[in-house]
Order: structure tokens, then C-alpha cells, then sequence
């Protein structure tokens, strides 16, 4: 019993650093969505976050 609690926490220890690289690529894609998004609707990407104005002439 004890033997088997052991090698599931070494199993899940040896799969934990394979399974961060996933998260971390899916949140990437998702601030690149947002930006595009952003851009789309007329927003620039500054600090702060503002929208663009349309000049008038």
C-alpha cells in the first residue's frame, strides 16, 4: 500500500513539469487573441490602453 502512494507521487512529480509547458503556451494564446481583438476594435496596444481617434478633415 505504502509502495504504491510512493511511486503515484513519483509519477505525478515526473509529470508535473511536462504538463506547465501546456498552460503556459495556452494563456499565451489567449492574450494573443485578446490583443487581436483589441487591435480590431480600434484599441492600441500603449500604456495605458487607449482607443484610437479617428482624425477629422
Amino acid at each position: 500500500m505504502k509502495l504504491k502512494r510512493i511511486l503515484i507521487m513519483v509519477i505525478l512529480a515526473g509529470l508535473l513539469p511536462l504538463m506547465t509547458g501546456c498552460w503556459t503556451l495556452a494563456a499565451v494564446g489567449a492574450g494573443a487573441y485578446g490583443g487581436y481583438e483589441m487591435k480590431e476594435r480600434g484599441y492600441t496596444i500603449q500604456n495605458p490602453i487607449t482607443k484610437e481617434k479617428k482624425s477629422e478633415k
